[in-house]
């Protein structure tokens, strides 16, 4: 199956990468990721999955989410869903795993490799407490 340049296809899961980055005080240069898978192969595409609270009049990730959807990326979002926990901390919860896993199953066989970027999660699937945004 493999003939020549292999084809890629490059899913972000955003939330965790970003929390990820935050943690370790990296920034991420977007556009250099996508430049090196593009020069590793044929770039299919590249998603980034992220979930946005709709009901504040500002969000810190528009503008990157913006910026991806201009450059290059597939942005995929969804609203967040608040809950109060066992405890009474309000939670916000945005997993994008459905999406990501339909996506990749919807280009299974057109790809060679796929990448899948994240970061950390506790163990109950939840974004951990330092996850947890206010966009």
């Amino acid at each position: 199956m493999m003939s020549g340049t292999s084809k890629i296809a490059l899913f972000i899961d955003g939330a965790n990468l970003y929390a990820t980055a935050k943690t370790l005080n990296f920034d991420i240069d977007y556009k250099r990721l996508l430049t090196e898978f593009q020069s590793r192969g044929t770039l299919l595409r590249a998603f980034y999955y992220t979930a946005i609270v709709e009901d504040q009049e500002y969000s810190s990730i528009r503008p990157l989410v913006d910026w991806l959807d201009y450059n290059g990326y597939t942005v995929v979002t969804k609203a967040t869903k608040e809950y109060i926990d066992a405890s009474g901390r309000r939670k916000v919860k945005g997993d994008m795993d459905i999406e990501l896993a339909v996506d990749a199953m919807e280009l299974a066989e057109h790809m060679d490799k796929m990448v899948r970027g994240a970061g950390a999660r506790d163990r109950s699937g939840e974004l951990s407490p330092g996850d947890e945004r206010n966009e």
